[in-house]
């Protein structure tokens, strides 16, 4: 095969998976018990086999568009938003850099889910300020498998939480694939404040303000799929 059909077909792979892995939490949160009797009758056949799969992602970024609810709700309790390591916070976007993670994709109906991996952004994360007290959200890993982020909680630079399961993702509203150069383009994936999350943050800024299925903003997340 030429080096051009090996490109090809390796941003073809890298485009499928991460248009199926953000598309997951539509199927995560749709599921029922017929999928599962189809789940368990096919565990009787031989394993299926994954139709794509990156064993390695490299770059680029998940960028979440805050809702005006979001913000609204953090004014109203006067915390302020800010970025830990080497995220950003851009016109009314959090911006976290991928580090990396792998993504098998199976045949829907097959499996459940079909999608399985993570998608890992070390180093970097959210942060939300009252007064003495700073929380905050890092080393967030998507496991599309769930539909969840989890990541690691601290306060006042003291470890509360690692691994916790801070925001539930729905990926209904998800818009088409796009690409940007070497880049597959996803947005659209809802990212709401978890029913593990909202009492954390009750607790540590003394309110009942803070809602599991709290609207955070919209996910983008774009992706390089020219890593080798």
């Amino acid at each position: 095969m030429s080096t051009t059909k090996k490109f090809t077909a390796k941003r073809t792979l890298a485009a499928f998976a991460m248009a199926a892995l953000v598309a997951t939490p539509l199927a995560a949160c749709s599921s029922s018990d017929s999928d599962s009797s189809s789940s368990a009758s096919s565990s009787t056949k031989s394993a299926p086999k994954p139709v794509a799969s990156i064993d390695a992602l490299q770059g680029e970024t998940t960028a979440i568009a805050l809702d005006k609810g979001f913000t609204d709700a953090l004014t109203s309790l006067k915390l302020t938003p800010g970025v830990v390591g080497t995220a950003k916070l851009e016109s009314g976007s959090l911006i976290f850099p991928i580090t990396g993670g792998n993504v098998t994709v199976f045949k829907p109906g097959e499996v459940s889910p079909y999608v399985i991996g993570q998608i890992q952004h070390e180093g970097s994360g959210l942060s939300l300020t009252a007064g003495d007290t700073k929380v905050e959200l890092t080393n967030f890993n998507v496991d599309p498998g769930v539909s969840r982020v989890y990541g690691d909680v601290s306060v006042n630079g003291k470890v509360a939480a690692t691994n916790a399961f801070l925001f539930q993702l729905d990926g209904r509203t998800l818009e088409p694939l796009k690409t940007e150069g070497g880049n597959a383009v996803l947005t659209g994936t809802k990212v709401e404040i978890s029913a593990d999350a909202a009492p954390l943050l009750n607790q540590t800024f003394n309110t009942d303000a803070v809602t599991a299925g709290l609207l955070v903003g919209i996910a983008t997340i774009t992706v390089n799929t020219q890593s080798k």
